[in-house]
């Protein structure tokens, strides 16, 4: 008996799923994780070459009767991306959808749901540190959740940093300007997002003002880094997206709480969807809150189910022919 899968595009994806969208998919998500009834499965990493690297990263929503990979690679030439969604419950290939731009969706809207539980309610004042491929999405789920009246955006080509101001201020009502300095970027703000290729801490806490809300979105590899360690030590709040996967590989807090002023303290890092699920929230008055993504799974899974779903009602996609088993050939 042949079966059908359904094969979803980018342009498909980014058609089902906005910005907001994405913010409260994975909101629900992370909620159904932090009561227990979801986990991520670790990620598989593979370096090769100069600098490329091979990907893997799994989950399951059971209750939701979903479970899914996100395969890709990445290399100086390109990188790319697909998802992979099965039904859960009867163990079937629903779904194969290019996921690159489900990846900016989900790495983007969790620095939205970060801000939306952490940061102050009347922050809107908001410090970019960054302008690649992620910066504008990382501004656009901040504003989602805290409509910004302010931004101020640094990076270190000032021709770039100049062609993203321009860019942010055609999208966004906030009033938009070019620092000349991180110290610039950051003096009186509430929001800073620090979203970069970095591979040494450049982020010191002398440049944070007090009450600020601080998301740490670029150093997701083991050798990288964007914060000094007296940023971590300040923080009086820490939340991340996955305490394991940062355990495994964010060398930020790493460093201080298995061999730093914080070591053993572990017990000081929240994971986010525990925080939802309980609705918990930072101690008043914390000088310094602070999320720390790495990327898991369920936030792509999360993602994934309601383009998925929002496909199959509106009969977006192409269909993939799928069979039972057949006998080998020996």
């Amino acid at each position: 008996m042949t079966k059908e899968a359904l094969w979803l595009s980018e342009k498909d994806v980014t058609s089902l799923v906005s910005q907001s969208d994405a913010i409260n998919a994975l909101e629900a998500g992370l909620r159904s994780q932090g009561k227990g009834e979801g986990q991520n499965i670790p990620k598989a990493l593979a370096a090769y070459g100069d600098g490329s690297s091979m990907h893997s990263l799994g989950s399951t929503l059971p209750t939701l009767g979903y479970g899914g990979y996100k395969n890709w690679v990445h290399t100086k030439r390109g990188a790319k991306a697909v998802f992979i969604l099965f039904d859960a419950v009867e163990g079937q290939l629903l779904s194969m959808m290019e996921a690159n731009a489900l990846g900016q969706l989900r790495t983007s809207a969790i620095t939205g749901l970060g801000t939306k539980w952490l940061a102050r309610v009347d922050a809107n004042d908001m410090a970019i540190i960054g302008s690649g491929r992620q910066a504008m999405a990382q501004v656009a789920a901040v504003n989602a959740v805290r409509p910004l009246s302010r931004l101020r955006v640094w990076s270190p080509t000032p021709e770039k940093r100049q062609a993203f101001v321009a860019q942010l201020r055609e999208k966004f009502k906030a009033e938009v300007t070019a620092a000349s300095s991180i110290e610039a970027a950051t003096e009186g703000t509430n929001i800073v997002t620090v979203v970069t290729r970095a591979q040494d801490a450049f982020v010191k806490s002398s440049m944070l003002p007090s009450g600020v809300h601080l998301n740490a979105v670029g150093a997701i590899l083991p050798a990288n880094a964007e914060l000094h360690q007296d940023v971590v030590a300040r923080a009086g709040f820490i939340a991340v997206d996955d305490v394991a996967g940062v355990q495994k590989a964010s060398r930020e807090l790493i460093d201080y709480f298995e061999a730093g002023e914080g070591k053993g303290q572990w017990s000081r890092v929240h994971a986010l969807g525990k925080i939802i699920a309980e609705n918990k929230r930072p101690p008043a008055g914390c000088d310094l809150t602070m999320f720390k993504s790495m990327g898991m799974g369920i936030s792509d899974l999360s993602v994934a189910i309601l383009a998925y779903e929002r496909a199959r009602e509106s009969s977006v996609g192409s269909s993939i022919p799928l069979m039972d088993a057949v006998p080998l050939r020996f």
